[in-house]
């Protein structure tokens, strides 16, 4: 699909680390793995702010036979090393501890959310906040705080993002009156629930949000359903974003039709337009160790959101290699492109994505694509 505009905006070298939270407390040289997956929304100025991910990891994390993870630890970090016999290092992003009868993981970098502000039309970048960055600041945060969704309901500010720790992995919320300083509200959701989209806009009294469990067991569909089994969009609602009940109806689910979703998950929070709320989502491809990661979208019943009013088939944005040619040499992954926000335009959306888990992605989408 040709867009209008479809730029990468801000990357690993744009990240300045002698301002990051890690600078000076680890006693290890890091490098910026990934700037990217970035939270999304207009602030009151106008102009749009993104939440970007930095996965901050260690230059050389192997030595003297052991694999090394970064940890948050009070007002500090530290570094955990692991025998190199004992895990496996085949994903550049984590690493597997063997045997235990069960995946365990840890990451080969540590994620906090950098503040970027680009100019209203998302082309540019106005500033780089520091000051605001959100760092962990809970023992169930202790290995990073990842991919900020943002929705911004009857003008408060709502992000979710997933928090990261042997205790948990969890989706937490914070809570804002202007995007820029962030309130940590707690856990909203347990173990393992991924990608939470708050939408924008209530539905009667209540909030919705998407959501996607993960898990190694799902139950097979009836031979000859339309439907495949595996991750899937799950919907709750909240009398105050804080406390969440799991619809009793399903969200998106993949078609057995087709493996390109085999696996999926939410991307942008839902925005209500004339036809319904207008979703995007991704959906993963099996293919090598991570798959190929597309965005899709559809379009959901303004009071029933359980109910698809309309879908597409194939994909609205895919990954785009000649966007990351110039950072080749950094990239460790391919065939991924990660939509996490989008902003309304006039006659266009802005939608920012993550492109192979290593840059922030700008893409204006005609609203013509959703009629």
């Amino acid at each position: 699909m040709s867009f209008t505009v479809d730029r990468l905006v801000f990357g690993p070298r744009d990240v300045d680390l002698s301002r990051s939270p890690l600078a000076s407390k680890l006693g290890a040289e890091t490098y910026v793995l990934g700037a990217f997956n970035p939270g999304m929304t207009r602030l009151p100025n106008g102009n749009l702010l993104l939440m970007v991910r930095v996965a901050e990891a260690l230059r050389t994390p192997i030595a003297g036979g052991h694999i090394h993870a970064i940890r948050s630890e009070g007002d500090g970090y530290v570094l955990d090393a692991w025998p190199l016999d004992f895990v496996d290092t085949s994903d550049p992003r984590k690493f597997m501890m063997r045997g235990g009868g069960w995946k365990v993981m840890a990451l080969t970098s540590l994620s906090w959310l950098l503040p970027v502000e680009l100019s209203a039309d998302g082309r540019g970048v106005v500033a780089v906040h520091y000051d605001r960055a959100v760092t962990p600041r809970a023992p169930y945060q202790c290995y990073g705080v990842e991919d900020a969704r943002i929705s911004r309901v009857g003008g408060r500010y709502l992000m979710t993002t997933c928090s990261v720790s042997p205790e948990r992995h969890s989706t937490t919320l914070y809570s804002s009156e202007d995007a820029i300083d962030w309130m940590l509200e707690g856990i909203v959701l347990d173990h393992q629930n991924k990608d939470m989209l708050i939408f924008e806009g209530l539905i009667g009294d209540k909030h919705w949000a998407q959501t996607r469990p993960l898990g190694d067991l799902y139950f097979a569909y009836p031979p000859g359903s339309e439907w495949r089994a595996g991750p899937s969009i799950n919907l709750a609602s909240s009398p105050d974003a804080l406390h969440w009940k799991p619809f009793d109806k399903p969200g998106i689910r993949p078609h057995s039709a087709t493996v390109a979703t085999a696996r999926m998950g939410g991307g942008a929070p839902p925005v209500l337009t004339d036809d319904g709320w207008l979703s995007l989502w991704h959906g993963v491809e099996p293919l090598g160790v991570v798959g190929i990661y597309r965005t899709y979208w559809s379009l959901l019943d303004r009071d029933d959101p359980s109910q698809v009013v309309r879908s597409s088939h194939g994909p609205l944005i895919e990954p785009a290699p000649a966007l990351t040619e110039p950072l080749k040499d950094l990239m460790y992954i391919d065939n991924v492109v990660f939509t996490t926000g989008i902003a309304d335009a006039g006659d266009h959306y802005i939608v920012a994505s993550g492109e192979a888990d290593l840059a922030c992605r700008i893409t204006h989408v005609p609203k013509t694509v959703f009629a």
